[in-house]
């Protein structure tokens, strides 16, 4: 394990004179609120290397030794907003091996079944639940978090040299470099994020409780660094909401074996979201319905029809070429 200013300083230059870097990732998001980035899994020629994000050394080096490589990925949606958001890292190029896979038509394309179909090599299933803070990590766990990596290299290469053999090399350059630049976009803050399932249902006063009840939730979680789900479902948060409107008792709404600091913190919330003066409590929010046109089910239609068909002349998932809601919006914005 990278975990040492030392032990990274010597990495690096390996990592620099690398032909290729094959890169994962694994977070904590059962264990810790918010999700944090907990490991990081390099695989270039020769090793496989885990380096501990969590270690108390200066990361900087190793994110510009990274800048202007293409890096062999796979799924790695969740990978690059990770590192987005941890590091403020974004990458230069991936291959994904994911995409590359469905852009050759195959239909198992999880990790496990592509090193299995292309490789013949079985990979275990893993530690589903790991706790990945831990420290030092189980055997188990470190090998497992290798393997994720230690096999990219020879996948990419097999897979690569299918998509040119079919001309769609250019449709995974493209298809990564689309990835690469969405998770790089940086969502603005939802204001509307309390707005649960099951809170259109309540009326404007429980939704203002449940609105003050989300937000005390949401800072004792990052407080406690327990998801939030941990503390109170969302259920909990809508009957909490219904009752203290009713003026009903909380308690038995609680969890048995819940904190005082917790239950004072619940009262608060409640005392707050009652406060609210009527005319600003939250209003339903209601959608506003679209409803398309004969002509535009007839575009769809014809869209669906000729999306479907060269989907099965390639051999690939339709919504590869276009989802139903790019059909949707292509049959509104085109005019016959």
């Amino acid at each position: 394990m990278i975990d040492t200013t030392k032990r990274l300083s010597e990495f690096l230059p390996r990592l620099r004179a690398a032909e290729w870097i094959a890169l994962d990732t694994e977070a904590d998001s059962l264990h810790a609120y918010p999700a944090k980035l907990c490991l990081l899994q390099f695989s270039i020629p020769g090793a496989d290397e885990l380096v501990d994000p969590l270690a108390q050394m200066d990361l900087a080096p190793l994110w510009e030794a990274l800048r202007g490589r293409e890096l062999l990925l796979h799924g790695s949606d969740y990978d690059l907003r990770l590192l987005r958001e941890h590091h403020r890292f974004v990458p230069h190029a991936v291959f994904d091996t994911m995409i590359a896979a469905r852009l050759l038509g195959v239909m198992k394309f999880g990790l496990q079944d592509l090193v299995g179909q292309t490789l013949g090599v079985a990979l275990e299933k893993g530690p589903q639940k790991a706790d990945w803070a831990q420290r030092p990590l189980t055997e188990r766990m470190a090998n497992y978090a290798r393997n994720d990596t230690r096999f990219l290299h020879p996948l990419v290469t097999k897979l690569r040299e299918q998509l040119i053999a079919k001309g769609r090399h250019s449709w995974q350059e493209e298809s990564c470099a689309a990835l690469v630049a969405e998770c790089a976009i940086v969502p603005p803050p939802d204001p509307e994020r309390w707005r649960i399932k099951g809170a259109a249902r309540l009326t404007r006063s429980e939704m203002a409780v449940l609105r003050e009840l989300w937000n005390w939730r949401e800072h004792e979680a990052t407080r406690a660094n327990r998801p939030p789900f941990f503390l109170l479902s969302h259920d909990a948060l809508l009957d909490l909401s219904i009752a203290a409107v009713d003026d009903a008792p909380l308690d038995p709404l609680l969890p048995r074996r819940f904190a005082p600091h917790r239950r004072e913190g619940v009262v608060q919330a409640v005392m707050r979201g009652l406060a609210v003066p009527p005319d600003e409590c939250p209003r339903v929010l209601r959608g506003v319905s679209y409803h398309p046109t004969e002509a535009e089910h007839a575009r769809f239609d014809r869209f669906k029809a000729h999306r479907d068909r060269r989907a099965t002349e390639l051999g690939i998932d339709p919504t590869l070429i276009a989802s139903k809601q790019t059909l949707e919006w292509l049959s509104r914005k085109h005019s016959d």
